[in-house]
């Protein structure tokens, strides 16, 4: 359409300068030829006319041929007659004949009128005999012409509009034409950068033109990028497999050396066991890293743990309770319901402890807790808050990457508590989110998952609520 536009404007403005061209040439010849046949009409009536007076009173006695036959009402011609003294002695036509002043060398326009004066020669009536000369005054009306040149520049411009309308519209056809092959890829990128498959093919166009050069290099680039994509994920699937395979591998070794570096701590003293008892601390950090590693590297790769039903509730009390010895300086408050899910138990009680531990470590003394089970439409609600200094502004965006770690994480975890909890909540077909945004406002964090009918044979909830405040 742009294009096509584009054409249409140059062509309009060929056709301005076309027209004013051939416009203004026309309109002078118009004109001159006017103006010339006015001159050569006054020119011929002295010799045409015989002019004959009464030498007594020096009044005009007959005119021939008449007036009439140069001044006809269809030419819009008017002739006067002066003595050389300017006084009128004969017009045609006789009524309502206009002023054209006096008679001038020159060629003038007066009243509307091109007016030419020429001196005719006078005879004595009934004889030869010149007696003296007259002056003739020849006119034609200049609105006729100026009727001519405005319908020359109506035609003019109708022409120019008419052309520039016809230009807009071949060019819409032929531009329609001619990117109806470009529209055609355009719809097919717009369609794989909806599905991001790279491997759908690009229409190629019948002509071998440009734009046959254009589908050929995108077809090209595209199989470029499926191949690039398809080695990638291959990495990636490789290295995640490699994770888990090592991640799962280092647990038997881990073991091992945690039994003997709890016994060296229980049996040496002094620096020995001080250097005992450090090297069990950095052990069990790295068991802790090396199940955060396998747990992601599960999930990556989409290993399913032995699911069974489980309820939500008892497993926050359970979570709860095994953090109540480092969360003296935490109210911790419990209001939870039965929510039955489906689920590996183990990786639940990781969610809700990592939940718990991120409450607490980016929270002040004194602050509260508050853990919430239920079920809504269908869907096992956990609910997590706390009226801390909240998230800061900058870490909200890749909250739940992994390593990503806050002011209060240096050296106290691996930033991968929230990686995980997004990570296990997924995989049981959930979600996490973060719906208390802002610094000082506090964190809320909200888990998702796809609950599960908790009834009895009978069609009856036989379980009470759990209600326990933890502090």
């Amino acid at each position: 359409m742009r294009l096509a536009g584009v054409s249409a404007l140059l062509t309009f403005v060929i056709l301005c300068v076309f027209a004013i061209a051939i416009g203004s040439l026309t309109v002078h010849r118009v004109r001159s030829d006017f103006n010339r046949q006015v001159a050569d009409t006054a020119n011929q009536l002295p010799s045409v006319l015989s002019i004959k007076v009464d030498p007594s009173n020096y009044q005009i006695v007959t005119i021939q041929p008449p007036l009439a036959d140069f001044a006809t009402a269809s030419d819009h011609a008017v002739i006067k007659i002066f003595t050389l003294g300017g006084t009128l002695v004969a017009e045609e036509p006789r009524k309502n004949a206009p002023n054209l002043g006096a008679a001038r060398a020159q060629p003038v326009t007066v009243n509307g009128y091109r007016v030419v004066s020429r001196t005719a020669v006078v005879r004595i009536f009934g004889t030869d005999e010149l007696i003296g000369s007259m002056v003739i005054q020849y006119g034609q009306r200049v609105s006729d012409t100026e009727a001519t040149v405005a319908r020359v520049e109506l035609f003019l411009l109708l022409g120019v509009l008419a052309g520039a309308g016809l230009a807009l519209l071949a060019g819409m056809m032929i531009a329609r034409r001619a990117m109806a092959p470009i529209a055609e890829l355009t719809s097919t990128a717009e369609e794989i950068t909806r599905t991001r498959d790279p491997s759908r093919g690009v229409p190629q166009p019948a002509a071998d033109d440009e734009v046959a050069e254009l589908a050929r290099t995108l077809e090209g680039m595209l199989r470029e990028l499926d191949s690039a994509r398809t080695e990638t994920e291959s990495a990636l699937a490789r290295q995640r497999q490699f994770v888990a395979d090592a991640s799962h591998e280092l647990r038997t070794p881990l073991t091992s050396v945690l039994a003997n570096l709890e016994l060296l701590a229980e049996s040496l003293h002094g620096d020995q066991g001080d250097a005992a008892r450090s090297a069990l601390r950095s052990s069990q950090r790295m068991r802790r890293l090396v199940a955060d590693l396998l747990l992601l590297a599960r999930t990556d790769v989409g290993r399913v743990v032995r699911r069974e039903r489980c309820d939500l509730a008892d497993i926050v009390v359970e979570a709860a309770s095994e953090l109540g010895p480092v969360s003296a300086d935490h109210e911790i408050l419990l209001d939870v319901h039965p929510v039955i899910v489906q689920a590996a138990r183990d990786e639940l009680h990781r969610l809700v402890i990592n939940l718990l531990e991120n409450a607490l470590r980016h929270t002040p003394p004194g602050t509260r807790i508050s853990v919430w089970t239920s079920t809504v439409d269908g869907q096992a609600m956990l609910i997590v808050q706390d009226n801390g200094p909240g998230v800061p502004v900058e870490l909200q965006a890749n909250l739940f990457e992994r390593f990503v770690r806050g002011a209060g994480d240096r050296g106290g975890s691996f930033g991968l508590g929230l990686a995980i909890v997004r990570a296990v909540a997924e995989s049981h077909g959930g979600s996490v989110t973060l719906e208390t945004a802002g610094e000082g406002k506090g964190a809320r964090f909200v888990v998702r998952l796809p609950a599960v009918s908790d009834l009895d044979d009978d069609g009856q909830h036989h379980r009470p609520p759990l209600q326990t405040v933890v502090d």
